[in-house]
């Protein structure tokens, strides 16, 4: 049996809602894993020692008032310190918002606490949330638990490594071109980024407004599609300040009945390793395994949406940061990166306006090929967790670059795809490898389904050697 901290979030709320388990008692056993484990990990930004353990303490008395505990009552969760908790800082890892402090919550962070979850901690990110690796001026560097020379992932690096290891057992995550799905796959847990809308986006730093509204968003991460499923369902809904806001009501469960899955194990244009076929292979064969229809399917028009993002994401991000940066932005890692391509265009109003309808032509053709095909299988990035500071890699004799390796994930960005992470297998030298379990627009309850039936054919979550 997993040790306390590493079990389901489902089980630890299970223990604390028949007594068990006190909620006190659990935050404390968290405080103490973060203080013991912290030091290799640099997960976190702040930690809410006292604060959390005032809030368990709390809950513990109403409980034994005859006052019921809330659907995450007691649950100790982390927040990514791009997304606002009242009183702790919310600098993105910037020197340009050092000493931020957030005057109030994030709606997400608010709908949390109201379920009873108790935030015990912010943490790291990479800077101004542009890198693939967690690791900025502010606070340094976040190491994988499963290897610490290697990166649990950016931007929600601090996030994904906090749970992995068991000082948090979930929280939220952003994701605007594989900041959920890039670290929970580096670290072996579970991560979903919705659909632009699903979940608010307000309380996020920098905002989700403009161009960014139709790339980024606020995700849940934990250890296992249960527990993502969990707090997705108390964190959905509609937002009156979000601008991608739908009334979708939760759905019931879908039945795999004539449900047809496309898997692809590569996109035809970036290289992916042995390993990571494999996982795709074996998810593939888990969810046929389970009922549903499973056939190769491999849509067209990625590579354009993958041009698309890189407009949206980098050349926007290039103009909108310029002024508060002043020329520092183009350090920051994903920007470096593409900017070594050569220098872009000027980024005109027309052209821009040209890019966002042409974007949702490719989103439109893409819903119709899902129409056959609701569920998409495929990789997250083309290797698993990849050493500090590496910026390219050498799969079947060909050279990938940093930005081409993460692209299986920016396609849904710019798309507005949801998509959830779940983990696979892992890889010969012994790191986890995930994939991605991608649906149509809205769908998030058919794309958690099928996470849970790949994640228990194929184990799901293991213990990192760091944590365990």
């Amino acid at each position: 049996m997993l040790p306390l901290l590493l079990r389901p979030a489902t089980d630890l709320l299970r223990a604390v809602s028949t007594g068990d388990l006190s909620a006190t008692a659990l935050v404390q056993a968290h405080l103490d894993q973060i203080d013991r484990l912290d030091p290799s990990l640099n997960a976190f930004v702040e930690v809410r020692h006292e604060a959390a353990l005032a809030e368990a303490r709390a809950q513990d008395d109403a409980l034994a008032a005859g006052l019921a505990r809330g659907p995450l009552g007691g649950l100790p969760i982390t927040i990514k310190s791009a997304v606002e908790v009242t009183g702790l800082k919310c600098e993105t890892g910037s020197p340009s918002r050092r000493g931020a402090v957030a005057e109030q919550d994030a709606v997400v962070v608010a709908r949390l606490r109201a379920a009873g979850a108790i935030v015990v901690g912010s943490t790291n990110v990479a800077d101004m949330l542009m890198g693939y690796e967690s690791d900025n001026p502010l606070y340094g560097r976040t190491n994988n638990p499963w290897a610490l020379d290697r990166t649990p992932g950016g931007s929600s690096g601090g996030e994904s490594a906090a749970i992995a290891a068991g000082c948090s057992a979930g929280g939220i995550g952003s994701d605007g071109g594989g900041s959920i799905r890039v670290p929970a796959h580096f670290t072996g847990i579970c991560g979903l980024k919705p659909t632009p809308g699903r979940i608010p986006g307000t309380g996020h730093q920098p905002a989700c407004l403009g161009p960014f509204s139709l790339l980024g968003v606020v995700g849940p991460m934990a250890r296992t599609v249960a527990d993502v499923a969990a707090i997705f369902s108390v964190v959905a809904g509609w937002d009156d300040s979000d601008p991608m806001a739908a009334p979708v009501p939760l759905a019931p469960a879908h039945g795999p009945a004539g449900f047809r899955i496309g898997y692809f194990e590569d996109d035809g244009r970036m290289p992916v390793t042995h390993d990571t076929r494999e996982a795709v292979r074996a998810a593939a064969k888990a969810a046929a395994g389970a009922g549903y229809i499973v056939e190769p399917f491999r849509p067209s028009s990625l590579d354009r949406a993958r041009e698309l993002w890189e407009l949206f994401f980098c050349q926007v991000a290039l103009e909108v940061l310029r002024e508060p940066l002043a020329g520092a932005e183009r350090e920051l890692p994903i920007l470096k990166e593409f900017l070594k391509r050569g220098e872009p265009a000027p980024l005109t109003g027309l052209a821009l306006t040209t890019a966002w309808m042409e974007r949702d032509q490719v989103r439109a053709d893409l819903v119709r090929q899902m129409g056959r095909h609701r569920v998409l299988i495929c990789p997250v990035t083309s290797m698993p967790a990849f050493k500090h500071g590496e910026r390219s890699w050498t799969i079947d004799g060909s050279v990938v670059e940093y930005l081409d390796a993460m692209s299986y994930t920016q396609w849904f960005n710019i798309l507005g795809n949801p998509a959830a992470v779940v983990p696979v297998r892992l890889s010969a030298e012994g790191l986890p490898i995930g994939v991605q379990v991608v649906g149509r627009p809205y769908d998030e309850e058919i794309v958690l389904q099928v996470a849970s039936a790949i994640e228990k054919e194929c184990g799901g979550y293991s213990p990192p050697p760091v944590g365990s």
